[in-house]
């Protein structure tokens, strides 16, 4: 086998660094990830106090619920956490 010529590579390494324009790095062309801003949940009106019709359903609908957690019972009826976790206590006694 003849001697492999190392000088072509690196004169096509030189040429190849040369023609490359410092102001255009390959780094720069890609475009850095944008994370999404994920799923945005409107805020919901609570009410603070209790009417005849939530009253009800809560009588009568959450011993029906296969978990029941303050925070469950408070986004199927609409009514605020602090107001929940009262009617819980009263349902358990």
């Amino acid at each position: 086998m003849p001697p492999k010529d190392n000088n072509k590579k690196k004169d096509a390494r030189k040429l190849t660094k040369k023609d490359k324009d410092p102001v255009n790095k390959p780094g720069d062309k890609a475009e850095k990830k944008k994370w999404s801003k994920g799923k945005v949940r409107d805020k919901v009106n609570s009410l603070v106090l209790f009417d005849k019709v939530t009253y009800d359903k809560l009588c009568k609908e959450v011993s029906n619920y296969k978990l029941i957690t303050p925070a469950v019972v408070s986004e199927k009826l609409r009514i605020c956490g602090s107001l929940v976790r009262a009617a819980l206590q009263e349902l358990l006694s």
